[in-house]
């Protein structure tokens, strides 16, 4: 028997743009998880990805430095610099460290929505 479970974007009101500094990241509780949300202003774009940094478990990466590694924006995590794609979620300078979920972000009308999954 062959069954595909069709994903959904739900989309929901994370915050007002002015609530997320320039170049910096705040931390959006959804449900049970927590969501990193970037305002990348150097680049007008915004991220969303999971908070927490597989490498050591700890709910950081909100708190993470964003900036560009070969022109691919990024976030390093605060404790132990562990840097990962806020496109892909890849981790770009440890290969054991693992990934990191990535979410969709929208903007309108001065409010940040985030794209979570559900199942139909």
């Amino acid at each position: 028997m062959n069954t595909t479970v069709a994903h959904k974007i739900s989309w929901f009101l994370a915050c007002k743009i002015e609530d997320v500094p320039e170049n910096e990241g705040v931390c959006v509780k959804y449900h049970d998880q927590q969501i990193a949300l970037f305002h990348f202003t150097r680049r007008n774009e915004w991220y969303a990805t999971q908070n927490e940094c597989p490498h050591r478990m700890q709910m950081a990466l909100s708190r993470g430095i964003i900036g560009s590694q070969n022109s691919e924006p990024k976030v390093a995590c605060p404790f132990h610099k562990k840097t990962f794609s806020l496109q892909s979620g890849v981790c770009l300078n440890d290969e054991t460290c693992g990934s990191i979920k990535t979410y969709p972000v929208k903007v309108e009308d001065g409010l940040v929505f985030i794209g979570v999954a559900s199942i139909d």
